[in-house]
């Protein structure tokens, strides 16, 4: 055992580890000291001729960790007939691990994704979605005809032709509603689609040879629980932003109508969705007066589900598809994901690093894939190709762009040398983010020192070959630090305590490293010269970066709490604010700075500071000559505060409100006058 780190124990969880037919080389002796645990035998056959000994298990344990997911139905069944009322797990070492061409090599890589699988991690809450099952069929031609005779049978049908079709013959008996019409608008999810239909007309129940239809309306509205679409053109929604309840498929392929009426056929009754992001409004950076600063959010939402409210935003949980962009790309974590949450994702990083160094492994490199198509990638790879490298730890999520920088610099932190993310090319609309974030933590590590070629991988491929010879052809690099960090607080805080224990492993000392637009970390300057010191900066800032003083006029900036939203900038009423993205993880940085301050000017009545000295010098010398303020006494006015101005005029005039004389009107008979006198134009004027 090397000196990496303390192995992870499995807990209460009883193993059952299987060679899969002598398909994979595994020494359970050597696996059960890096897990520091005591692990049963190793099966042969364990979903066929060892059943017995999970049989066994279930008999004496609480908590059951299958290494097979192929077999898992199988277990569940046997589990459920023994009426087993524990947990069940399984966990995929054979295609992530024992096939391929690692072989023995392996076994570091087998104990970090048991350690992975046996960790406890809050589960996201769930949501419940009620759907009537009525379902819009969608499209043209016989096979939208067909589709909505099949489905009839299940859900409640509206087939809705987008166009004329003399080759449509209708049943003798018609068991759903069939309507013409274009559709030209489309919101929702599961449960409740609202569709807006151009053209939209009934059929005619005369219909013979082909159907006929009434008279055509537009801009019709109408709700339904699910849509299948088989209209064969660019769909509905876009491929990263379709909601659950909508089901596309071409119809000149008979296998994909099929799997979609199979799939719609099922979406009738309660369901239970992922709430996958939590917001705090009180954190959130998105507006403040009118002003809008950060729109990370609803940039990256490539469904619609974020949408401005107030000076915050709105997440409509139920159009969520859970992609994460908007959490990875929010500069203060007012939005997070849930699905793993932060601490739960850094934990299983740290895990998987920390095991596989315990075990003997080195040069971890961490493969990020979504559970579907990712995997679906690497179970070919196993199968058909070399599988993956021995040091290639994979970790599969509901969605890759929702990694950020934070889970990024903390994988470098724990001893990854480097990041492949395995990325989904159908789904570009959803990689903003991502995309953002890998830039912003490359030009940190760079800053760092640490600017080898190639730290973070994107691999956007459906090919399998590709990935394979991809992930094989990566060089050495050296792990960037190999430090264990506590995932405490939240995103912000996070991150730079992973950044901190990269840049105490720097090879130099990173000082202050410059940002790109658009990053979430850096200060602010003032140019003094033209701030008054109104204060409108501090108050409109979301995250508390700024500060003043309740003794004298001043604007203080606490760099490590600024998110460069920019709201102080637009709210500035002088636009003397500009920002510098620069991350700085100093002692200085979390100390307030003095960016303007100036000395205050004291009340002379009560002596009391209420504004800055050279704002009520201003003021009083561009109003000395506006005829409200003639007299000493009115300009003393403004050189009170508001309670001794309220005071001093109650206690000298009757009438408080009344202003200084205004000066008489001139009429056209006091020029005449003046000029029958013979008065100059100019004496005339000067008198009044």
């Amino acid at each position: 055992m090397n000196n990496g780190g303390t192995p992870v124990k499995l807990g209460r969880w009883q193993v059952g580890i299987c060679d899969c037919e002598g398909t994979m080389k595994i020494d359970c002796g050597r696996l059960s000291r890096a897990l520091d645990a005591d692990l049963p035998p190793l099966h042969h056959q364990l979903c066929r001729g060892d059943l017995a000994s999970f049989e066994r298990m279930i008999g004496q344990a609480d908590g059951v960790l299958v290494a097979c997911t192929q077999e898992a139905p199988l277990f569940r069944e046997v589990a459920d007939d023994a009426r087993f009322a524990g947990r069940l797990a399984f966990v995929n070492i054979r295609e992530r691990a024992g096939w391929g061409e690692a072989g023995a090599s392996a076994l570091p890589k087998i104990a970090a994704l048991l350690a992975d699988a046996a960790a406890e991690i809050r589960p996201a809450e769930v949501r419940s979605i009620e759907s009537d099952g009525l379902c819009l069929v969608y499209g043209s031609g016989p096979a939208a005809v067909e589709v909505a005779q099949a489905l009839s049978a299940r859900l409640s049908v509206i087939l809705l032709l987008d166009q004329a079709d003399d080759d449509v013959i209708l049943p003798p008996t018609l068991d759903f509603a069939v309507y013409c019409g274009r559709i030209t608008g489309i919101t929702g999810a599961l449960g409740q689609f609202d569709v807006t239909v151009a053209g939209h007309a009934a059929m005619l129940p005369s219909s013979r040879r082909s159907p006929a239809f009434g008279r055509p309306h537009d801009g019709v509205q109408t709700r339904c629980s699910i849509i299948l679409d088989l209209s064969g053109g660019p769909g509905l929604f876009r491929p990263a932003a379709a909601p659950d309840g909508y089901f596309r498929a071409d119809p000149g392929s008979p296998l994909a109508v099929m799997r979609a009426v199979f799939d719609a056929s099922d979406m009738a009754g309660s369901f239970e969705k992922p709430i996958y992001v939590d917001y705090d409004p009180a954190i959130c950076a998105h507006s403040r007066a009118r002003q809008v600063g950060c729109r990370n959010c609803l940039d990256a939402c490539p469904i619609g589900a974020i949408a401005p409210a107030g000076d915050g935003i709105a997440v409509d949980s139920a159009v969520c598809g859970g992609c994460g962009g908007c959490a990875a790309h929010c500069p203060t974590g007012a939005l997070s994901y849930r699905l793993p949450d932060r601490a739960g994702l850094v934990h299983r990083i740290q895990t998987l690093a920390r095991t596989f160094r315990s075990a003997g492994g080195s040069r971890p490199v961490l493969l990020l894939h979504s559970e579907g198509h990712g995997f679906d990638i690497i179970n070919v790879i196993a199968r058909r190709g070399r599988g993956l490298p021995a040091h290639v730890i994979p970790l599969g999520l509901h969605a890759v762009t929702s990694i950020g920088h934070d889970a990024l610099a903390s994988a470098f932190a724990v001893g990854f040398e480097r990041v492949v993310i395995l990325a989904d090319p159908r789904s570009p609309d959803a990689a903003a983010a991502l995309d953002a974030e890998i830039a912003l933590t490359t030009t940190i590590l760079a800053g760092f020192g640490f600017a080898a070629p190639g730290r973070i991988v994107t691999l956007a491929a459906e090919d399998p070959d590709t990935v394979d010879h991809a992930l094989h052809a990566l060089e050495p690099l050296g792990p960037c630090a190999e430090a264990a960090i506590l995932p405490v607080g939240g995103k912000r805080e996070v991150a730079r305590i992973a950044l901190k224990a990269l840049a105490d492993a720097a090879p130099r000392p990173p000082g202050i490293v410059p940002l790109p637009p658009g990053a979430p970390y850096g200060r602010i300057r003032i140019e003094t010269g033209g701030c008054t010191l109104c204060l409108a900066c501090v108050s409109s800032c979301p995250a508390d970066a700024l500060s003043d003083d309740p003794d004298r006029p001043t604007v203080r900036l606490t760099e490590a709490a600024c998110v460069q939203c920019g709201l102080c900038a637009r709210i500035c009423p002088e636009r003397v604010i500009t920002l510098e993205p620069r991350l700085t993880l100093g002692p200085e940085a979390m100390q307030p700075v003095v960016l303007h301050q100036e000395e205050p000017f004291a009340c002379i009545e009560c002596g009391k500071p209420f504004a800055a000295k050279s704002t009520i010098d201003r003021i009083t010398r561009q109003l000395a000559g506006h005829w409200m303020f003639q007299s000493q006494d009115r300009i003393a006015m403004l050189q009170m505060c508001d309670d001794c101005r309220v005071r001093v005029r109650l206690a000298k005039d009757a009438h408080p409100m009344a202003a200084g004389d205004r000066p008489r009107p001139r009429t056209t008979d006091d020029y005449k006058q003046a000029d029958a006198s013979g008065q100059s134009i100019e004496d005339f004027l000067k008198d009044d």
